[in-house]
Order: structure tokens, then sequence, then C-alpha cells
């Protein structure tokens, strides 16, 4: 059974930093691709960053710079370092397998995610 728990989120002012993590299970996740992505109020949910398992990364150009994926594969475990936060970086943040969620779409398993507000 996929279990995704992610942590780590908050309010914080513009400028600041948060580091998110993601604790998967029931998957075999060192060979996964995992993304972040994020869900703000009235928008569709979009990927930010993803890793590959070998560790080759991909941001969306909105966070590209600022923000950091990483992943431990030894902890079942991925991270989003983000820095230089923007009010409009304000969503809730879930991680997930892209390949998945492409194939699986709606049926797609979700966590729970974690709030990250970001003030002005």
């Amino acid at each position: 059974q996929v279990q995704l728990v992610e942590s780590g989120g908050g309010l914080v002012q513009t400028g600041g930093s948060l580091r998110l993590s993601c604790a998967a299970s029931g998957i075999d996740f060192s060979i996964n691709i995992m993304g972040w992505y994020r869900q703000a109020p009235g928008k569709q949910r979009e990927l930010v960053a993803s890793i590959a398992s070998r560790g080759s990364t991909n941001y969306a150009d909105s966070v590209k710079g600022r923000f950091t994926i990483s992943r431990d594969n030894a902890k079942n475990t991925v991270y989003l370092q983000m820095n230089s936060l923007k009010p409009e970086d304000t969503a809730v943040y879930y991680c997930n397998d892209p390949l998945v969620v492409s194939t699986k779409g709606g049926s797609a398993y979700w966590g729970q995610g974690t709030q990250v507000t970001v003030s002005s």
C-alpha cells in the first residue's frame, strides 16, 4: 500500500525559506522518479520539481534558482528546499511519482500535503 507523508510546511515571510520532506512507503523508491507538486486555491495542481533515481533534476521556470529538490534513497525520502519564497508560492505541496500521476490521472494516490503560506 502506497503512503506518501509530506511535512515541513508553515507560515513564512517573503524572502524566507522552508524545507519540505516527503516520506514514501509501499513503492520501490530507489528506482522511482519523484516530484513535488503544488496546488494553490482555485488552481490546478502543478509539478514544480522532479528528481530521477540517479539524481538528475528538473524545475518549473517559476521556481528555478530558488528551489532545490533532493532525495535520500536509504530513507525513502525526498526533500524540497525552498528559498527566496514569494507570496505566489503559497499552496499545498505534495510529493508523488510523475510517471504514476501521468499514467493513473485522477485515480493516483495522493498524500495529505503540507501547507506553505508566504506572507507579503
